[in-house]
């Protein structure tokens, strides 16, 4: 069963990491760590996501005043784990977990233009892109 877990002082050096070829498109634990403390005055919320006991993955959000939103920044799954359904059940959770907090009605993302995986994740979910940034991909979805 897939869960989420805030990043804590036991769980944050699991050693996850993305395959050579997804480097360019996600960033790895060490940035999602960094971007977390970034935005700590914006309850940055960072998260180990497991199937069971074992860590499969790391995402982050935080809030987004400016937007009056959610930023789904970083999401990924290891790349032992990859097609697996592990980032589409860990998107579903982040998004009940917004919802259920309720600060805002709206989530924003980006992602790396030529991130077919993503693209395809965030499609799923109903995110629309509303934009571009040199290279990334801007997208939003209600909640």
């Amino acid at each position: 069963m897939i869960r989420l877990a805030p990043v804590n002082e036991h769980n944050w050096r699991l050693g996850l990491s993305v395959s050579q070829d997804q480097k360019a498109f996600v960033s790895d634990s060490n940035r999602l760590l960094a971007r977390a403390y970034a935005y700590r005055h914006h309850r940055s919320r960072a998260f180990v996501i497991y199937d069971d006991e074992t860590p499969v993955g790391m995402a982050l959000y935080h809030d987004c005043p400016q937007l009056s939103a959610y930023d789904l920044s970083q999401l990924f799954i290891d790349e032992r784990y990859q097609r697996c359904g592990f980032g589409k059940a860990a998107t579903q959770i982040m998004l009940d977990k917004m919802r259920k907090d309720g600060r805002y009605q709206k989530v924003v993302l980006c992602y790396i233009d030529g991130n077919e995986a993503a693209r395809r994740l965030y499609n799923r979910f109903g995110f629309v892109e509303t934009g571009r940034d040199e290279n990334e991909i801007i997208m939003e979805r209600s909640l």
